[in-house]
């Protein structure tokens, strides 16, 4: 089920797990495993969708973090470093991310519309922010990943060609991979990527098989054009 594919999240397994496990609906849709339900008669059929992150339950995320991460309220700041706001809490947003701000309808020499997060200065505990969701600066094409995890025990060579999704449920991206030490991977896209964030798995594809992944770490491009 495309739709419900968890593969994104579970790339990190290997054989000593997989060959224990078994996906008995695996070939079934959502919506077929509710119509056998509902031929069955189990009052389960029409059970609403669990959303939002399965381990903490039906919560708004921002208070969940509060309980363990201390805030560090700050500045959100254009690129001239102009102060447009503030922030919570840098742990709090995400690159490219629009709502929330609190800025909306402030003007400036920066124009009008509506403001997205660029950038984080982790020094500084400045949020970078501009008008406008289409910035250069949110736009890459390489990343470098750590901690890559391969379910077939090892790559499928040095460096290969494969699909790549940078977040859950993003269609398939074409992407170049080049094996580095210490668990590193260099991942090339060949269209440039909006939003790549430091944090984000990058999932990698053979078609249907999932290959494995890495998680990202730095972004080398964000705002050139190459």
């Amino acid at each position: 089920d495309g739709n419900k594919d968890q593969s994104y999240f579970l790339y990190m397994l290997g054989q000593k797990a997989l060959e224990k496990a078994v996906f008995p609906v695996g070939g079934l849709t959502k919506a077929q495993v509710r119509e056998i339900a509902r031929d069955a008669g189990l009052t389960t059929c029409a059970k609403k969708d669990s959303t939002g992150v399965c381990f903490i339950g039906e919560r708004r995320f921002k208070p969940f973090l509060e309980q363990f991460l201390p805030a560090q309220p700050g500045e959100m700041q254009t690129l001239s470093g102009r102060v447009v706001g503030r922030h919570d809490g840098l742990m709090y947003y995400t690159l490219g991310q629009r709502r929330g701000l609190g800025i909306g309808g402030v003007a400036g020499e920066e124009g009008g519309g509506r403001w997205f997060v660029l950038a984080k200065d982790m020094a500084r505990n400045v949020l970078i922010v501009e008008p406008g969701g289409d910035h250069p600066l949110l736009y890459s094409r390489s990343v470098e990943g750590e901690g890559a995890t391969w379910i077939a025990g090892e790559p499928p060579a040095h460096a290969f060609d494969c699909a790549c999704k940078y977040r859950y449920r993003q269609p398939d991206q074409q992407v170049h991979v080049e094996i580095q030490e210490g668990g590193r991977v260099l991942v090339t896209a060949k269209e440039r990527q909006r939003a790549v964030t430091p944090g984000q798995s990058m999932v990698f594809y053979d078609g249907d098989v999932c290959l494995g992944g890495a998680v990202a770490d730095r972004v080398l491009d964000a705002g050139q054009e190459a």
